[in-house]
Order: structure tokens, then sequence, then C-alpha cells
């Protein structure tokens, strides 16, 4: 199928692979690419070095479109950036800061611009600043999130309302009939980031993908509001959370819990019990891991089958 986003990234399905911090590493990018998605590396959790290492790789292993996701809270973004631009990507998710710093100067290099947001007014920032297109993020979604909690379900058809430029759903979508239901809401392609955690290809530790296959509904929660609000599921750490949340903790004492790596500890080296495990609510729904292509097959054959269905209504 093709329409605005297929043809914005010359992909043959309009299903985006979303580049999660210490999941989605040049494995995980190139195979959603090969299965005819689009694959992101995931620079948040890799230093500018290992980026390169990783955008060398995934081209190497596809000849199709593949993109960088790139939070802009880092300080080394520059460097980042410019191994970007060097090894010849055309393609930049931004997310975590203001659309105008890094947009134009990626697009005058011939690089198409999305970003990330989690709210209409947002979204309308970044369509002001030039972007290519814009990702809208349910408050369903794992890792971190937008402050104001509006759902999915919500949020497209508001941005859709108002955005001129290509919407891609993201938060709660790892289903054909969840792509067929924020696509009749007014995206144009889908965002998905949990149910490729639980694949093959993932970068993840197998310890955490067995959490997520295992996770049940209400297992996981929005926290941490105070830094920068995170998606969890409830383990050791997060218990340990809430529990300072009861004493009116100040922003500098959630920051001392937090400490450093906790996200690289959970989720790259399994610590299940100390480390920070972000995952998105619709974890309920995923039974099992299994490759990236078939992940793939397995939305378009969904979403064929639910037009079936609701045509017949």
């Amino acid at each position: 199928m093709q329409n605005r986003v297929t043809k914005l990234f010359n992909i043959q399905y309009p299903i985006i692979q979303a580049g999660m911090i210490w999941n989605s590493g040049w494995r995980l990018a190139s195979a959603a690419s090969n299965a005819g998605a689009l694959g992101l590396i995931g620079a948040g959790s890799m230093y500018p070095d290992v980026l390169r290492e990783h955008i060398q790789k995934c081209k190497q292993a596809t000849d199709k479109p593949f993109g960088v996701n790139v939070p802009m809270l880092y300080p080394n973004i520059q460097e980042i950036m410019d191994i970007i631009v060097e090894e010849g990507v055309q393609i930049v998710f931004t997310s975590a800061g203001n659309p105008k710093t890094w947009t134009a100067w990626l697009q005058e290099k011939g690089i198409t611009v999305v970003h990330v947001v989690s709210s209409v007014k947002f979204a309308l920032k970044a369509q002001e600043a030039g972007v290519d297109a814009v990702v809208a993020e349910g408050f369903e979604a794992g890792g971190h999130n937008g402050r104001d909690e509006t759902t999915t379900l919500t949020l497209i058809p508001m941005v859709k309302e108002q955005l001129e430029i290509p919407l891609i759903a993201a938060g709660g979508i790892a289903t054909g009939q969840a792509m067929l239901a924020a696509m009749v809401l007014g995206a144009d392609a889908v965002q998905v980031g949990s149910r490729f955690v639980a694949s093959e290809e993932s970068s993840a530790h197998q310890a955490f993908k067995q959490v997520v296959v295992d996770a049940k509904e209400g297992d996981t929660q929005l926290t941490l509001k105070e830094l920068a609000p995170v998606r969890l599921v409830k383990n050791k750490f997060y218990n340990e959370v809430q529990e300072l949340y009861k004493t009116g903790p100040s922003v500098e004492q959630l920051k001392e819990l937090l400490g450093r790596a906790r996200a690289k500890r959970g989720m790259f080296e399994g610590d299940l019990e100390d480390g920070e495990l972000e995952i998105g609510q619709i974890a309920g729904l995923i039974h099992d891991i299994k490759p990236a292509a078939q992940i793939v097959q397995d939305l378009m054959r969904e979403f064929e089958e639910a037009k079936l269905k609701v045509a017949s209504l």
C-alpha cells in the first residue's frame, strides 16, 4: 500500500520500527527495513563511535531505507549529528527537544526529518519548524512519555484536525487491528515499539524480553514525572520510587535514587530487580518472541483481515 508516509520514506508498508534505547541496534533496524517497514537505530543508548559502527553495519545488512532516532537532550549531540551526515543516513527522527534546533540543518544536507511529540501544541511547533512528518505518541507508550497523559485514541484525531504534514501514530500499537484503528483516526502510518522489543533481533537482554512476554494488564506505570515521565514495569526499583514519593521527595532526591545507567542495567544487561524496565501498556498483548520480519508480516495480515471485518459490519 502506498500513501504519504510510504512515499516519503520509500518503504513498502506504513510501519516504523521505533528507535528505542538499548533495544534498537543495527540488527533490528536492518531486519525491519528488509521486511518492508522503516527500521530505526536508537542513538539514545550509543556513544558516537558506537553509533557510527551500528550505522555502518546496518548499511551492510540492508539496501532498504533506514533511519536514526536521536533524543536531543544529550551533550554530544553535534558529534552525533555529524556522524549521521558523514555516514549518509537519509532519515532522522528527533525527540526530547526543540525541533527548530536541528531540522533546517539536517534538511540542508538532504535528510528527511521527523519529530516525536505527545501533544497538539508540540505537533504544531514541529510543523512550524519545518519537519517532514510528525510522530504523535500517546500515553500508553513505553519509555519517556508526555506529561499530559493523553491517550493515542484521543491524541491522533486532535493532531490530525490541525496538522497538514504526514502523521504517524505511536503508543499502544502492536497489532494490525490497532494499526487500522490509528489510520482510521487519521494517521498515515504507525510507529511500533514494544512489539519489536520482543523480537529475536532486538538488542534487549533475553531476560527483559521475557518480562515483556510475561507482562499483564497493569504491570506498567508512568512515573518520575518531575524528571522526565517514563513508563516502567513494576519491579524492585519501581517500588523504591513509590516509597520515596511517600516522603514528598525533592527533584534532587529523585535524581539520586535514579542514579545513572539504570535503563542500561535493566533492558540491556538484564537486571530485573534494580534496572529501569521501560515498556508500553500493550505488553499485556505480547505473548511471544519472534523475528522482526514475522512481526511486520503479522501486522499487515491482521491489518488486511481487520479491514475486511470492518467492511462487513
